[in-house]
């Protein structure tokens, strides 16, 4: 940390309590925040660690209404989800709060009404989508219509998904409310809006110029939003569930939940430390680091530090805002309202004791740069090729060697140029490990600790204490002494992405207190210790857990296939005397065998009342030939004829295609005599 900077606030982005947490979330914000906050702890420095949940805004009230429950009862369930998970993943938040605390509404009404007293909002009234079925306004968000731009259906008010296109509600053609269906209508309604424009020049001077060794992803969109030009931002909202605007004349408005929001962070810090909060907010020696998604950066590096200078009062802008990119799923984007995504809760029912592993595998494939890629075939190689062969294989094999030969109890050392080569590799690595960690490089980071594993796992191949001690328990000593010290330095260097696992390693080596100065030292387990039974840090992942989970995202993609079918638009309207030429009649299949060299045709022989007939169909991946030998068919009988194959097809037998694209065989509901016509 800079010289310059006594202490460190972390905050967290806020997750929305509308639902639980997913490694999408983890891998963007929370691992990387815990892994920075612990890394600090180890180094000695006065850090804390902010978080909490969000829970104001339209979404919440809509599941409410579609649950029968209140908002409340819906922050309330997915709070304690949230927090619990966080917990037991072992996220290691000094707070862990929430926006629909007392202290935070007290906190969020003071900083707007103080702003307000300062003249520092505009007041504004414009025409906004009004729901008169439902009795109020409608979230840009929330009304769909038809795109303008590439005339998609189902874009939404602020942006078309299939085509990108920002847009404003009444951009829409044809809009309506996606909760209610009803049309919706403009109403004038007032509100108050931050005046981000006369920030403009202040923000600029603050990131352009003064922070320069931001992430570029970081950097790159915030000289984009300046380089567009500030507008005006509303801070209010006419909504029923959300600490209410505290001026008067603002009957039915809340603070706009982007508003509310960060201020959490300083109110979470007042509950964590009512009487010293101050001094990590307000005073020039302290730093604030913010890590969050690219979703987030606009408002976390635009409109709070807007917020901040617009309050006054000497609060501390954000010192760094590292943000990752955004973790994929198996290809696809993480969804939650399509289920699409890995969550924290059921990842910690279904693999008990392997919170680490999910650490390992998201910080090693931390989306830092650009977006990435969570798979299951990835995440059993990780653990089984790295956590289990390199770092649990390589201190079992120090553990078990030093119980076989000393009896546990660790002997004597007696360097040689190998081990003094060995610890300049280790303090090496070290010098790197720190400066990737202090630059929020954790991918990085993790690497090199693992090369630590390695040069552990190498030192061990290259001495063979196994065959040295045949002939020399001296150098055997010297050995296992050194290997047992590089345990040591695992449970150190790993403590801040593995904590589980540095715990564990600890307690068999018999320490308690372990300090980052005390990396790279090579005497951390005294000689005539007592180390504890070796036990496995990691276990082998089978391929049947991972198909488990494999099966349960493709249940997921057939559900989802399901939700979003629609009937195909109705053909246009044909004449009467059009459909009367059509002949459909119901046959009895006598014969039914598959076609040779033709994996979706099935051969049909039918009696159709006055001859047989032949007919094909393209079916056979839906049905098996035994399955409608016997049973009656509808067909269309007066289709010319035409070659499938090599046979002559007389007909066309019908059939109704599900949403998954299956195709079910259309049959009378009763015995009918062959020959029949449906009419």
């Amino acid at each position: 940390m800079d010289k310059n900077f006594k202490r460190t606030l972390v905050t967290t982005a806020l997750p929305y309590a509308n639902g639980p947490v997913h490694i999408g979330h983890l891998a963007g914000v929370y691992v990387p925040a815990d892994i920075y906050t612990r890394f600090l702890r180890l180094r000695g420095e006065d850090v804390i660690m902010i978080g909490g949940s969000d829970e104001h805004g339209v979404p919440i009230t809509i599941r409410a209404r579609k649950e029968g429950i209140t908002p409340q009862d819906v922050v309330d369930r997915y709070h304690k989800i949230i927090k619990d998970s966080f917990e037991e993943l072992g996220i290691s938040f000094d707070v862990y709060s929430r926006t629909t605390s007392e202290t935070h509404s007290e906190t969020a009404s003071e900083f707007f009404r103080h702003i307000y007293d300062k003249g520092g909002f505009v007041e504004k009234s414009s025409m906004q989508l009004y729901d008169e079925g439902a009795g109020r306004f409608v979230a840009d968000r929330y009304v769909i219509g038809e795109c303008p731009v590439c005339h998609s259906p189902g874009a939404y008010g602020d942006q078309c998904e299939k085509c990108g296109s920002s847009l404003t509600p009444t951009d829409l053609i044809n809009p309506r409310c996606a909760e209610t269906g009803n049309v919706p209508v403009l109403k004038e309604t007032k509100h108050w809006y931050l005046p981000l424009e006369n920030y403009q020049k202040a923000l600029e001077e603050w990131i352009l110029d003064g922070h320069k060794e931001w992430k570029t992803n970081v950097y790159g969109q915030c000289k984009s939003w300046l380089d567009l030009g500030l507008q005006p931002r509303a801070v209010t909202r006419d909504l029923d569930w959300g600490i209410p605007v505290p001026v008067e004349g603002a009957d039915g408005k809340v603070l706009y939940v982007w508003f509310d929001a960060p201020i959490g962070y300083i109110s979470n810090t007042k509950e964590l430390l009512p009487d010293t909060w101050q001094k990590y907010w307000k005073d020039p020696e302290s730093r604030i680091i913010n890590f969050i998604g690219k979703d987030n950066i606009v408002f976390h590096c635009i409109i709070f530090p807007a917020m901040l200078m617009a309050y006054g009062d000497g609060y501390q802008l954000p010192d760094n805002v590292p943000s990752n990119e955004f973790l994929n799923l198996e290809g696809d984007k993480i969804s939650t309202s399509r289920n699409w995504a890995v969550w924290l809760h059921e990842y910690l029912r279904d693999f008990p004791g392997k919170q680490d592993v999910l650490r390992y595998v998201l910080t090693a494939n931390a989306p830092e740069t650009k977006d990435n890629d969570f798979t299951w075939g990835d995440f059993q190689q990780r653990n089984n090729s790295e956590l289990v062969a390199i770092l649990g294989n390589f201190v079992n094999r120090a553990m078990v060697l030093t119980h076989k030969y000393f009896d546990g109890v660790l002997p004597e050392a007696r360097p040689t140029e190998v081990e003094t080569a060995l610890t300049d590799e280790i303090l090496s690595l070290k010098a790197r490990i720190t400066e990737a960690l202090e630059t929020f490089h954790f991918r990085e980071a993790l690497k090199l600790a693992m090369d630590m594993a390695r040069a552990g796992n190498r030192y061990l191949q290259e001495t063979e204490p196994w065959k040295v001690a045949k002939t020399d328990m001296t150098r055997t000593a010297t050995i296992l002494n050194t290997a047992i010290q590089i345990c040591a330095n695992l449970a150190i260097v790993f403590e801040p992405f593995l904590p589980f696992m540095s715990a564990k390693l600890l307690k068999m080596l018999g320490g308690d207190t372990i300090t980052w100065d005390m990396l790279g030292c090579m005497d951390l387990v005294p000689a005539g210790a007592k180390l504890a039974q070796p036990e496995l840090l990691f276990e082998k992942i089978e391929d049947s857990t991972i198909q488990g989970q494999l099966d349960r995202l493709t249940r997921i993609k057939e559900e989802n296939k399901l939700a979003a079918w629609r009937p195909e638009p109705q053909q246009p309207d044909v004449p009467f005397d059009d459909f009367m030429k059509m002949d459909i009649r119901v046959g009895t299949v006598l014969e039914c065998e598959r076609v040779p060299k033709a994996d979706k045709l099935l051969r049909f022989l039918i009696d159709d009342g006055m001859e047989k007939r032949t007919i094909v169909s393209g079916i056979a991946k839906y049905y098996k030939p035994e399955d409608l030998t016997g049973k009656q068919v509808c067909f269309v009988a007066n289709f010319a004829p035409r070659k499938l194959k090599g046979i002559e097809s007389q007909g066309m037998i019908l059939s109704a295609q599900n949403p998954d694209g299956s195709l079910v065989v259309i049959t009378p509901s009763a015995p009918v005599t062959p020959g029949s016509q449906v009419k």
